[in-house]
């Protein structure tokens, strides 16, 4: 297994799949998963890859969804891999891209040597990096499955139970454009009109259930002109729908309040990128994944957390998913590696998942 494993990681994270630019990679994905395992692989319009593959030993007829991404933050283009010691590197200018490609190759392995399985549906998306664009444009008519296991976290003893509302927040504020130097009074600063609303709104932590931020803050073009257009990329969470949606909309009232008082103009667009959701923990899937993880030796911990993953947006579907690790450490930079005995106790703890419901 362990060989397998680092070859098949290593294959994975040479094929480069950016964000928006995963199209090799999953056409070699499918001829692999069609290839080794049997599966009936489809694209649908958004170029999401679907493999079906029958049941093992297993009397049920209802399948079980294996979900990963295929995409990977930047710098991931011409990966290579280097192992040392039984842990998986990149060579130290790029992502490993192990997030998620790690899962990928857990879940490969996992149905290839499993004595038993379900009839499995294996769902890659497209662009969860950027916003679970995959996942929200999936085709669901595609999808039979109601339950499902999300391979695309770092800790192996967590299970997610509940994350938060999402708000996607775009501020352009526009001012009046005017010489700094020969006539500053007769402009009006987009920049201080942004940096008073941001002053005005309480960011960071709000309550133990809800946070929010200015990501990013763009403005002027010039160091001698008043600027007149200044853009913030802001965010909420909060585990709390109504609460998200509420304190949305005061920063978007705040800013337009604000930006009216010095005579600039804000337009504030609100995009929920998904909707907090909740799993009981009595559910079956929660009960199976805390009796797998507990079968490799390790004490799980349930958690709701205010951070994202794709599993929100299946379980809003009505696909009972919960994720669970897949053993990689410091994702999203060049240090990224996952240690090839965690990617085993992965493959194991699928695999009970998958004895559970044959």
């Amino acid at each position: 297994m362990e060989e397998r494993l680092i070859k098949d990681l290593c294959d994975l994270v040479s094929v480069s799949s950016e964000s928006g630019e995963e199209k090799d990679f999953i056409e070699f994905l499918k001829r692999k998963v069609s290839e080794e395992l049997g599966g009936v692989c489809s694209l649908d319009n958004y170029g999401n890859l679907i493999c079906k593959i029958p049941g093992k030993n297993s009397t049920s007829s209802e399948p079980l969804m294996l979900a990963a991404h295929a995409d990977t933050v930047k710098p991931g283009k011409n990966v290579r891999p280097v192992v040392k010691d039984g842990v998986v590197y990149s060579s130290g200018d790029t992502v490993l891209g192990a997030d998620c490609k790690a899962g990928i190759a857990e879940i490969l392995e996992a149905v290839r040597t499993a004595p038993q399985h379900p009839p499995l549906e294996i769902v890659i998306t497209r662009e969860e990096e950027v916003g679970f664009v995959g996942a929200k444009n999936l085709d669901y008519s595609m999808i039979s499955a109601k339950r499902g296991v999300l391979v695309d976290m770092d800790a192996l003893d967590t299970i997610v139970v509940g994350g938060p509302s999402h708000m996607l927040i775009d501020i352009e504020i526009t001012g009046k454009a005017a010489h700094a130097g020969m006539e500053p009074e007769k402009g009006i600063s987009a920049i201080r009109a942004a940096s008073l609303g941001i002053s005005v709104f309480k960011d960071g932590r709000i309550d133990h259930e809800t946070t929010a931020n200015f990501g990013i803050i763009q403005g002027g073009v010039i160091r001698n002109g008043v600027p007149e257009k200044c853009s913030i990329k802001a965010e909420v969470r909060s585990l709390n729908h109504e609460k998200c949606v509420a304190l949305s909309n005061t920063l978007k009232e705040v800013f337009e309040v604000v930006a009216r008082s010095v005579g600039a103009k804000a337009k504030v667009e609100l995009n929920l990128a998904y909707k907090a959701t909740r799993i009981p923990e009595s559910a079956p899937m929660v009960q199976v994944a805390r009796e797998a993880i507990q079968s490799v030796g390790v004490e799980p911990k349930i958690m709701v957390i205010t951070g994202g993953l794709e599993s929100a947006v299946y379980n809003e579907k009505g696909i009972e998913t919960i994720p669970i690790g897949n053993g990689v450490k410091a994702e999203h930079s060049t240090s990224e590696n996952v240690a090839v005995e965690d990617m085993k106790k992965v493959v194991q703890v699928l695999q009970h998942i998958m004895k559970r419901f044959s």
